[in-house]
């Protein structure tokens, strides 16, 4: 290992992160046909942008041609509590561990903003960065993978045999030549832990995701009324699903967070329907500040909700959903008749 690479893994440990891996832009090869054929079955659902930039998503060399080297970066989200234990509590809802905090998207590029400006000190202000985070065109977790980050398991998210399952990725783009990593091999074995745990069986085969079955993209970025048949298998799940992540082995080797901002606040570890189904917009953006939550919008989020309290079985929640039969927002009011119809008050 080089000696500005060496001391580029220990900065970045030094800032947050838990892993520090080398690949090359164009160490995926396989990608763009993989991605052309996820999207030529449409199972982007409403998720237009991947098929907008499909070009650069595919092709991480074509982003930006002058790079010559990627630097892939993980950061554990551990939770210290079983993240599936409140789906047993249908007056509750179940928010994703990533979202039960600060936005990672922010954290994450201040790290990574940290390091790349040591990187431009160290190697001299000829070298050029680009840092992104999640929001970008960029193939994250193929990076990942070919940078021995970790491998795409058959839930199509990046594992570790050191981190587990549950870390965000970040990357630094450079023009720097840095010495690259061997890539990770697949470690799944005949496991299908994953496979089984997801409630809408999104996964059409091991490492295929029909995201239009998948609950993180229905609560998230799915806009409008769900389909009547998924509805029940939403259970109380209001923001994301971390079902086939929680149930992989590899994460009894998980680190726990480092970051006290990743930590779950109290009030998101099982917050009440009733109090949620309460909030108006302004209230919602005044709770959610700070929070990825806030992104998805108080419409959105109230149909989430609505969901929950139909799929809860109790009456005493009635009240909440029919607060909202005459919403200006037709998911929103057709969410709550549909509670209602499932409470047996409609």
């Amino acid at each position: 290992m080089s000696g500005l690479k060496q001391r580029l893994v220990a900065r970045a440990v030094e800032e947050g992160f838990d892993a520090a891996r080398i690949c090359r832009p164009w160490d995926i090869p396989k990608v763009p046909a993989r991605l052309a054929e996820f999207l030529d079955k449409g199972r982007h659902g409403q998720m237009g942008w991947m098929e907008a930039r499909s070009h650069w998503r595919g092709d991480p060399a074509a982003l930006w041609p002058e790079a010559q080297s990627v630097v892939m970066l993980a950061e554990s989200y551990t939770p210290e509590l079983d993240p599936t234990a409140t789906l047993e509590r249908p007056d509750v809802g179940t928010v994703s561990v990533y979202a039960r905090n600060k936005d990672y998207h922010d954290l994450v590029k201040k790290r990574l903003k940290r390091l790349a400006r040591w990187l431009i000190a160290e190697a001299g202000p000829q070298t050029e960065v680009k840092v992104f985070v999640d929001t970008a065109p960029v193939p994250e977790k193929p990076l990942g993978q070919a940078a021995g980050l970790g491998w795409q398991g058959k839930h199509t998210n990046l594992l570790s045999r050191e981190l587990g399952n549950w870390f965000f990725i970040g990357s630094i783009f450079t023009t720097l030549e840095l010495e690259a990593d061997a890539p990770e091999v697949d470690h799944c074995g005949s496991c299908r832990a994953c496979l089984d745990a997801c409630p809408t069986n999104a996964f059409p085969a091991p490492y295929q995701l029909d995201a239009r079955r998948c609950i993180s993209y229905l609560t998230i970025e799915h806009k409008g009324p769900i389909d009547p048949e998924l509805r029940p298998l939403l259970g109380n799940r209001i923001y994301g699903c971390d079902d086939c992540l929680a149930a992989c082995p590899w994460n009894k080797f998980a680190v726990s967070a480092r970051e006290v901002r990743y930590h779950a606040r109290d009030d998101l570890n099982a917050p009440p329907l009733a109090e949620l189904a309460a909030l108006d917009d302004a209230a919602f953006r005044a709770k959610f500040s700070g929070s990825p939550i806030k992104r998805i919008g108080v419409n959105r989020f109230l149909r989430n909700v609505l969901y929950a309290i139909g799929n809860s079985g109790r009456a005493d929640l009635a009240p909440s959903a029919a607060a909202h039969l005459d919403a200006e927002a037709p998911e929103v009011a057709d969410a709550a008749r549909w509670a209602l119809e499932r409470l047996g008050q409609g």
